[in-house]
C-alpha cells in the first residue's frame, strides 16, 4: 500500500479526453467515461492544493479513475488559483461556476446523465463543490451570482474547508484565507457569499468525510459545518475517519476509498 501523500506526486491515470470549458489557460477539465452502458451518471471533482496555483488537478487523477471503474464518468475541473493572473476573488468562483455550466453542453455528446449529476471535492476543492451547490442563492449584482447552474443531486466534500470564517480564525495555511477573500472585518459580504456554511441551507444532499488526524484543516470544520446544515434543516452525513489524515480521502489505495466509493454510490444511485 502506498504512503497517501504519494498522490500528490505519482502520475494519474489519463483522462479520456482534456476539454476547454472558456479561453483561458486553466479554463479545462479532464472527462473520463466508464465503460458501462450509457447514459453515465457524472461525478465532477474539484482538486484541493489551498486555491494556491501549485496545486493542479493531476493528484486527483488517482480517484477520478478508480471512480470510472467504478461505473461513473468523471469531470475533473481546473480553474485559476492564486498566483495565476485573475484567480482567487472572483475568477477562482467564477470559473467552477463556468466550468459546471459548461456540462450542459458536453452531455448529449458523451451522454452524460445530469439528473445523476454529484458536486465532490477535496480541501479548497471540498469548498468550492459545497459553495457550488449553494451558489443559487447568492442574488443578482453580486460577482460570484451564478445562475441557471444544473441541479446536482449532491454534494460531497473531502476534508472540505467549508467555514471559511472559522478557517480564517484558525490561520489555517499561513493565512490562505485571508490571501483569498480578505479579513471578514474588511470584506463581509465576501463571506457571506463565499463560504458555504453561510448560504445554508443548500437543500440537497451532503456527505462529509474527514479524517480525525488531519492537521491541514481539522475537523472541527466539518462538525461546525454539519451541526449548521442539521439545525437548518439540510439532509447530512458527517463521516469520520478514524486514524486519518489528509490525503486518504483522495486515495484509492487507502482505507478510506471503501467509504468515500459508498458516498459517491449512494448519491448517484
Amino acid at each position: 500500500m502506498t504512503n497517501s501523500m504519494d498522490v500528490l506526486s505519482l502520475p494519474p491515470p489519463a483522462g479520456n479526453i482534456r476539454i476547454p470549458y472558456g479561453p483561458g489557460e486553466f479554463h479545462f477539465g479532464d472527462l473520463r467515461l466508464p465503460d458501462t452502458p450509457p447514459p453515465y451518471p457524472t461525478l465532477t471533482m474539484i482538486h484541493g492544493g489551498f486555491w494556491r496555483s501549485q496545486y493542479g488537478l493531476d493528484h486527483t487523477g488517482h480517484l477520478c479513475a478508480a471512480l470510472t471503474a467504478a461505473g461513473c464518468a468523471t469531470w475533473s475541473i481546473e480553474y485559476r488559483r492564486l498566483g495565476n493572473p485573475g484567480g482567487g476573488w472572483p475568477g477562482t468562483f467564477q470559473d467552477v461556476a463556468q466550468a459546471i455550466g459548461h456540462l450542459r453542453l458536453l452531455a448529449p455528446h458523451y451522454h452524460l446523465d445530469l439528473q445523476r449529476l454529484v458536486l465532490m471535492g477535496h480541501s479548497a476543492g471540498g469548498h468550492l463543490a459545497l459553495w457550488l451547490a449553494g451558489a443559487g442563492r447568492i442574488p443578482p449584482g453580486n460577482p460570484l451570482h451564478a445562475p441557471d447552474l444544473p441541479r446536482c443531486r449532491a454534494a460531497i466534500s473531502l476534508a472540505g474547508v467549508i467555514d471559511l470564517r472559522h478557517a480564517w480564525q484558525l490561520g489555517l495555511s499561513q493565512g490562505i484565507v485571508e490571501q483569498l477573500l480578505g479579513s471578514p472585518a474588511a470584506y463581509p459580504e465576501r463571506y457571506a457569499t463565499a463560504s458555504p456554511i453561510e448560504l445554508l441551507p443548500l437543500g440537497i444532499r451532503q456527505i462529509l468525510l474527514h479524517g480525525t488526524e488531519d492537521t491541514n484543516v481539522p475537523i472541527e470544520i466539518s462538525q461546525r459545518y454539519y451541526n449548521t446544515a442539521l439545525a437548518h434543516g439540510d439532509d447530512i452525513t458527517l463521516i469520520s475517519l478514524p486514524q486519518m489524515g489528509h490525503f486518504e480521502p483522495i486515495d484509492p489505495q487507502s482505507a478510506a476509498w471503501p467509504v468515500v466509493h459508498r458516498a459517491v454510490t449512494q448519491t448517484l444511485t
